[in-house]
């Protein structure tokens, strides 16, 4: 494909990356307040420490400008030049952003005692956070937003436990905007810190050419084994993902090199696309950079962000080994070779730039070391330019530094404006209390049971996730089902990763599975059986939520470090039979009683605890003997 293919289906399927391709002087003017917004992140995460109210404002100025300015209306309304009604918007959004920093004293002083002109400026930039989320994030989130704020004035004529008091306009708008806990609360603080740097380290990364070297690595390591581009695919996505916080993007950036190469070696189109789509999705909960949701989730149960990533490895790895095991029976099915030694990439000239995941690792270094979240992007920013000089090919210039400062602030976009409506309604939450009465209505609505709490919130994870990127999914299923979760027992990192999950597998599951039906654009595959297959791939990433839930060793809480490396064994061996279930081959083509034997003895490794693994180990054991006594048989007929 080519750059343009490439960034019309990305533009396709993911809304935060149908930018507006400006020309004339309004391009060097969005030019420069990309890179000014680059730098003042930069800035303020230094030198230049500013006080919330005023921070927070700055870089909403920014993104909501911005936004306007490069983000059409309506997707067929795209064109080149901006017209005259969104920048009279983005000059709005600038001056509304930044009446905070114009009159913070004042504000800070009649705090609950808000002028006219107070009340009007709060009420445009509610109305201009929710365009800025329909353009930027999908109709979806805005319609919530608007909805909690309906809410919140008719309370009196709710039904039921929804009922309250109600509160008036004023004090709508005073709390949306004039407090911490609505349009510039948490997500929105987040977005403005750790957020924004880390997509920022990602863009830096990709300046250096990390992106495509991921594939050729993948290729070395991958490339000759059976199926090897699947397993290419698998390798190279879960790279990918430590620099891209979008799935569509992952699969076009990675899909566009292997699907075809999957294809060619006769992979049918769905499964090659559903290879690349549930890999590029996984991207997103494979430390140590996870998605934008994960610093979110950091700050919303108070621990930090290297606990996260470091709950998130098991599971992120068995995922990638579901998918992989996958790949591998499937060729093994087909008969599928790895790649000749002439379609190979030179080897020795791959592994001289291994130097460029250094910066990956020097983040590792430097969280576990202690230092904040914040500090490691930037740390991680230095070491990559610092990185990328070693070679002339991979030297960054003075050019080369602020086209990935434009890059990284207009990746940022989409964060801004999902962040920023997600804290209307997460201000709603807190000023109604909606938030309790929704988790105990799903907790009634249950009956108590901690499965069917989980089951209702998966459905509703999946189901906001058709139209909503993963930040602004989490941030709602968090606020709403999470706290059901708790007040059942469940810790509050295994029930707010339960959502983050359910989130971003939302990208593969039909009828809407915009990763998936991006990757069956590459492939010309049906979008539908695309989907379907995805879901299949990726079961793993279903079943581990509800096993962490129910057994939290999976995220490595409370658990010895020999106790982390059995379940690591007992189920990366649990996933081989869930695998070779699901595909229907083992050392032989499988019958339905022995899929069934390895999917059951799979789940059962999966699960931590002794009595489950001796369970799951006779099951295995089982399935495989009298696979690979069928296998035998074949082979021996078949040279007799």
């Amino acid at each position: 494909m080519s750059q343009q293919e490439m960034e019309e289906l990305i533009a396709k399927y993911d809304k935060e990356s149908a930018f507006r391709k400006v020309t004339g002087p309004m391009k060097w003017i969005t030019f420069v307040m990309l890179v000014l917004f680059s730098v003042y992140q930069l800035a303020s995460s230094t030198f230049l420490i500013l006080p919330p109210q005023i921070h927070r404002p700055i870089h909403l100025a920014f993104g909501l400008g911005l936004v306007y300015l490069l983000f059409p209306a309506r997707a067929k309304g795209a064109t080149n030049k901006v017209g005259i009604v969104n920048i009279i918007l983005s000059i709005l959004a600038i001056l509304t952003s930044l009446y905070w920093v114009y009159d913070y004293e004042g504000l800070v002083l009649r705090t609950g005692n808000y002028t006219t002109l107070d009340l009007v400026i709060g009420g445009i930039i509610i109305l201009l956070v929710l365009e800025a989320a329909r353009r930027v994030v999908g109709l979806p989130i805005a319609i919530i937003a608007a909805a909690f704020l309906l809410y919140t004035y008719y309370g009196p004529y709710m039904p039921g436990f929804l009922e309250h008091r109600g509160v008036d306009v004023a004090r709508i708008i005073g709390h949306s905007y004039y407090t911490l806990e609505g349009i510039l609360g948490t997500p929105l603080a987040v977005s403005s810190t750790f957020i924004f740097l880390y997509i920022l380290f990602g863009a830096f990364l990709d300046k250096t050419g990390v992106g495509e070297y991921f594939n050729d690595l993948s290729l070395v390591i991958a490339g000759r084994r059976i199926g090897g581009p699947a397993k290419v695919a698998v390798f190279s996505s879960a790279l990918q993902g430590t620099i891209s916080g979008s799935s569509v993007a992952n699969v076009v950036t990675s899909g566009a090199f292997t699907i075809p190469m999957m294809k060619r070696l006769g992979y049918r189109s769905e499964f090659a696309a559903a290879v690349e789509a549930s890999s590029s999705t996984g991207g997103q909960i494979m430390p140590p950079i996870m998605g934008a949701a994960a610093f979110l989730m950091a700050e919303f149960i108070n621990v930090p962000y290297l606990e996260i990533a470091k709950s998130a490895a098991l599971p992120a790895i068995l995922f990638f080994a579901g998918v992989w095991i996958m790949t591998h029976f499937e060729a093994k099915r087909l008969g599928l070779r790895g790649l000749t030694e002439e379609e190979m990439p030179n080897r020795k000239e791959v592994l001289k730039k291994l130097y460029l995941l250094l910066p990956i690792f020097i983040i590792i270094g430097v969280l576990t070391a202690g230092l904040s979240a914040e500090m490691s992007a930037i740390v991680g920013i230095i070491s990559t330019i610092i990185v990328g000089a070693f070679r002339k090919e991979t030297r960054m210039g003075l050019r080369d530094i602020i086209e990935a400062l434009a890059t990284g602030a207009k990746q940022a976009l989409g964060v801004v404006a999902a962040t920023a409506c997600a804290g209307i309604i997460v201000g709603t939450v807190t000023l109604t209390g909606i938030g309790l009465k929704l988790a105990n209505g799903l907790l009634d609505l249950a009956g108590g049971s901690v499965f069917l709490t989980l089951f209702f919130t998966m459905i509703a994870s999946l189901i906001l996730g058709m139209g909503t990127p993963t930040t602004a999914n989490y941030i709602i299923t968090s606020t709403i089902a999470a706290p059901a979760l708790v007040l059942l027992g469940v810790p509050a990192i295994a029930a707010h990763m339960f959502t983050f999950y359910f989130g971003i597998v939302a990208d593969i599951t039909p009828p809407v599975a915009l990763a998936a039906f991006s990757a069956a654009g590459i492939a010309n595959s049906d979008p539908i059986k695309t989907g379907v297959e995805s879901t299949r791939l990726s079961i793993a990433a279903f079943m581990a939520p509800y096993i962490f839930v129910y057994s939290p060793q999976l995220l490595l809480i409370n658990t010895t470090w020999y106790e982390s490396i059995w379940i690591m064994l007992t189920s990366t061996l649990g996933m081989i039979g869930v695998g070779a279930g699901l595909i229907g081959y083992w050392m032989a083509k499988m019958n339905p009683i022995e899929r069934l034997a390895a999917i059951a003895g799979g789940v059962l490794c999966v699960i931590p605890g002794l009595t489950t693994d001796l369970i799951g180990f006779a099951l295995l054991g089982l399935a495989y003997g009298y696979s690979y006594y069928k296998g035998r048989n074949k082979q021996l007929q078949a040279s007799s």
